[in-house]
């Protein structure tokens, strides 16, 4: 095999071959830097003068299973026209780096379907060399977005999660069409988004339509940054959601008031029952029976659970229109049953109409947006939570690429 070849192997080029040797299980190329190649790192000129020499060595990739490293004599040089001093700069390798760009490269790959600790273990260095490069690599993929890529966005998801003590909240943009996560906040409330839908406004990007929860602070910047041009869709998950947190506030009313002991106990088993489908009911293990139990013992109970199972219906009208009329008639049905929780629910859905009915014109949910937080904290419990906010966004950005799989 030609020396060229060889060294194209370890990614070098420009550099003399000397010699390659085995010490331990250790596999040493030694290379020589070129008179003629020597120039200051400051001006560029070739008109340097050599102070002193020193060994340094680099990590590359291994050679079979043994650990290979690169060797060279590196001079100090002082140029002749701005007197500045300096070591050189190697080719091969970024500036005050103990491995090669070569080993980062193969490092990167076999992060793609491994863990930090498994390669920091197979390459025999250290977690944060490894943890490094994977930071080095996302950050050239996905630390930032480009302008391009953010005018193609037509429909945004926005949400919050929690993330311990440490790192508490963080706010999530997701481009609806592609299911990226396309920008990540610490924080939460309007100031964590700002800086985007400002970015969005700036390049005018044509956003048609974004999900929100009931959040106030959320409505609140998308009408203030991206105008009232854009339609905000009150989620059906939240909605739902809210309904379901009424439900059990009520449950957990009557079940204070009751004083009937029979009455007590079947309360106390139902509120899963009570969230749970219709159709998702398990037969087998007697679900309908103690449900229709529940709902025969609490007249409000009834009530408020049959309004439930209607509001369902909201989403599955024929038009806008109907769907107009069909929440016109529940909110009147749940004032008139005199119930404190169905009342306030219908006074937040009066309030929110547009925005619940907007989902008519662009059918866009935060379904996606709660899977990802699922993933986020199965991320966190595999790296037993991450001390680095700022690689936790990056990993979070680079969600939708990552396969998580059970492995051993």
């Amino acid at each position: 095999m030609s020396q060229s070849i060889f060294l194209r192997l370890f990614g070098v080029r420009g550099y003399s071959y000397r010699k390659f040797e085995f010490r331990g299980r250790e596999a040493r190329l030694h290379l020589h830097v070129k008179r003629q190649d020597l120039c200051c790192t400051k001006c560029k000129s070739k008109n340097v003068r050599i102070l002193e020499w020193k060994e340094r060595v680099w990590k590359t990739i291994p050679v079979g299973n043994r650990p290979a490293f690169l060797v060279m004599r590196c001079p100090k040089v002082e140029c002749q026209s701005c007197f500045a001093r300096s070591w050189i700069r190697v080719s091969f390798a970024e500036p005050y780096k103990r491995h090669t760009r070569a080993f980062e490269r193969f490092a990167s790959g076999l992060l793609s379907f491994s863990t930090v600790q498994d390669v920091a273990r197979l390459l025999g260095v250290s977690w944060d060399t490894i943890n490094e490069i994977q930071k080095r690599r996302l950050q050239k993929n996905y630390g930032k977005i480009t302008n391009s890529r953010l005018r193609k966005l037509r429909h945004l998801g926005i949400d919050e999660i929690y993330l311990g003590k440490k790192h508490r909240f963080v706010t999530l943009v997701l481009d609806m069409d592609t299911r990226e996560v396309v920008y990540v906040a610490k924080g939460k409330g309007s100031a964590s988004v700002a800086p985007f839908f400002r970015r969005l406004r700036r390049i005018k990007a044509t956003i048609k339509a974004v999900a929100s929860d009931l959040s106030k602070a959320y409505i609140k910047a998308v009408t203030e940054f991206l105008g009232h041009k854009v339609k905000l869709v009150l989620d059906r998950f939240h909605i739902v959601k809210l309904f379901n947190d009424k439900l059990t506030k009520l449950r957990r009313e009557l079940y204070n008031e009751a004083t009937d002991k029979l009455q007590k106990q079947v309360l106390k088993g139902s509120r899963y029952l009570l969230l749970k489908n219709p159709e998702n009911l398990d037969d087998v293990k007697d679900e309908r029976d103690r449900l229709d139990q529940a709902l025969w013992l609490n007249d409000s109970l009834n009530k408020a659970y049959y309004l439930k199972e209607e509001l369902r219906q909201l989403w599955s009208q024929t038009g806008k229109r109907a769907a107009r009329k069909f929440l016109t008639s529940w909110c009147n049905r749940a004032e008139a049953t005199g119930i404190r929780v169905l009342q306030q629910l219908s006074k937040t859905l009066r309030g929110y109409r547009t925005a619940v009915l907007n989902w008519y014109d662009h059918q866009i949910s935060n379904g996606p947006l709660e899977g990802i937080n699922n993933k986020i904290k199965l991320m966190q419990r595999k790296a037993y939570g991450y001390r680095d906010i700022e690689m936790m966004k990056l990993r979070i950005l680079s969600l939708h690429k990552t396969k998580t799989e059970l492995i051993g």
